[in-house]
């Protein structure tokens, strides 16, 4: 039982690590400058 809680935690950890890692890229990989969207909502202007 014992060892089945340590591969839980193990699993818990990578699954973190790589979402956090996948967040990262997202982030670095997005373009510089400011970003335009015209959608259902209206328009919005953020400045990456």
């Amino acid at each position: 039982m014992r060892q089945n809680q340590l591969y839980l935690v193990i699993g818990a950890l990578l699954v973190a690590v790589i979402a956090l890692g996948v967040y990262v890229w997202r982030e670095e990989s997005k373009p510089d400058g400011v970003e335009l969207r015209i959608d259902e909502s209206g328009v919005s202007i953020e400045q990456n």
